[in-house]
């Protein structure tokens, strides 16, 4: 009967791996404010928003707010935009991008565990 519910356990353990690595998808994306600024909150092991659209050649602020401890949130890196930023612990910081080309474009921390997705669309 362990052997059973270890196997089980296991089986569900491996599911909620792929799910959350490799099969979730974001829902609606983030959109800038009326003076562009996006507020990211990093907590829980997570990006929210995690998925954030902003308009090709416009200047847009992301504000993340760190809440988590984890020393892997101290970082965002926009690997693509070759962008990286520390997250000081229950302090805003703002993080100004210009994406001058139309596409996707991820961040993440170092060990790539947060994940996020940025979207740069034409006008």
């Amino acid at each position: 009967m362990i052997t059973l519910i270890v196997n089980v356990s296991g089986v569900l353990l491996m599911a909620a791996i792929v799910w959350w690595f490799w099969l979730y998808r974001p829902g609606l994306a983030a959109q800038p404010d009326a003076v562009g600024i996006v507020q990211i909150t990093v907590a829980n092991g997570v990006y929210s928003p995690d998925h954030i659209s902003v308009p090709v050649n416009h200047p847009t602020t992301l504000r993340f707010l760190r809440k988590d401890s984890s020393a892997c949130a101290s970082t965002v890196i926009f690997e693509e935009l070759g962008i990286s930023a520390e997250l000081p612990l229950g302090e805003a910081k703002e993080v100004v991008i210009t994406p001058v080309a139309p596409g996707h474009y991820s961040f993440s921390c170092p060990m790539k565990m947060y994940r996020g997705s940025l979207e740069v669309k034409d006008e």
